[in-house]
């Protein structure tokens, strides 16, 4: 059965993409507030064949925390899950990505038409400058943008140092930091054909002022509630300081 599921899902995938990237195409004319926009019934579409089709279905805890101005999220990331499913948790949206992606078939053109920031990661120091200038512009826009500070998938239970990139971009701007944890990777690993059904849980946490603040201490803060948020929601990939570092925070359901 989840095989089946799976196949089904990546078929229905194969023959959506296409479409919505060439009826994108066709409005390459529209403001591109306007064209984020229209695509967005198709990410819609696309997590609601995730939640019928896959069985994948998601809890929100800390919506109370979901900004209602631009920010900056830092998530974590597990599976292309997210990649979808914050674009309906948050409004208005822009993703940093590499630039690499361009050139894959649809996908690729498709993210290029969007108000999202590209940034050639071989470039090193240049980098940065690409996500502080271009970051801004969609904060100033009205997006919050959305950073994977590891910089790739992680499997659940994996870490990597965070990246200072979204943290730069926050203390520039002068807006807050929105931390987020998941374990979308339980059900949806990467690469893999195979998804298994179940339930993520995406935790939102406190925004994280930054003024008076420096990017490395932003950074930090962020990762460390990152770190210790996903102890708590998948304990069984952290069975020897589970009981150390869980903690009584309340959140709210949505």
């Amino acid at each position: 059965m989840i095989f089946l599921r799976s196949a089904l899902f990546m078929l229905a995938m194969v023959i959506t993409t296409p479409l919505i990237v060439l009826a994108l195409l066709c409005v390459f004319w529209m403001p591109s507030r306007q064209r984020r926009l229209f695509v967005m019934p198709w990410v819609r579409l696309v997590m609601g064949m995730i939640r019928h089709v896959l069985g994948i279905d998601h809890r929100i805890e800390g919506s109370e925390n979901i900004p209602t101005s631009p920010c900056v999220i830092l998530c974590k990331h597990q599976s292309a899950w997210e990649t979808f499913a914050l674009q309906v948790v948050f409004p208005l949206t822009s993703f940093v990505y590499k630039r690499e992606l361009h050139w894959l078939p649809f996908f690729g053109w498709g993210i290029k038409l969007m108000p999202f920031v590209g940034i050639d990661r071989t470039s090193g120091k240049a980098a940065l400058k690409q996500v502080v200038e271009r970051g801004k512009l969609r904060l100033d826009e009205g997006y919050s943008v959305v950073i994977f500070p590891e910089g790739t998938r992680m499997a659940p239970g994996a870490t990597r140092e965070f990246k200072i990139g979204g943290a730069w971009l926050a203390a520039a701007a002068g807006v807050p930091v929105v931390p987020v944890a998941l374990d979308s990777g339980e059900f949806w690993r990467r690469n893999a054909f195979l998804k298994h059904p179940g339930t993520v849980t995406v935790s939102i946490g406190p925004a994280i002022t930054t003024t008076g603040k420096k990017a490395g201490e932003i950074n930090a803060l962020a990762e460390r509630w990152i770190d210790t948020e996903m102890r708590r929601i998948s304990p069984h990939r952290y069975p020897k300081e589970a009981h150390e570092t869980a903690h009584p925070a309340t959140h709210a359901a949505a």
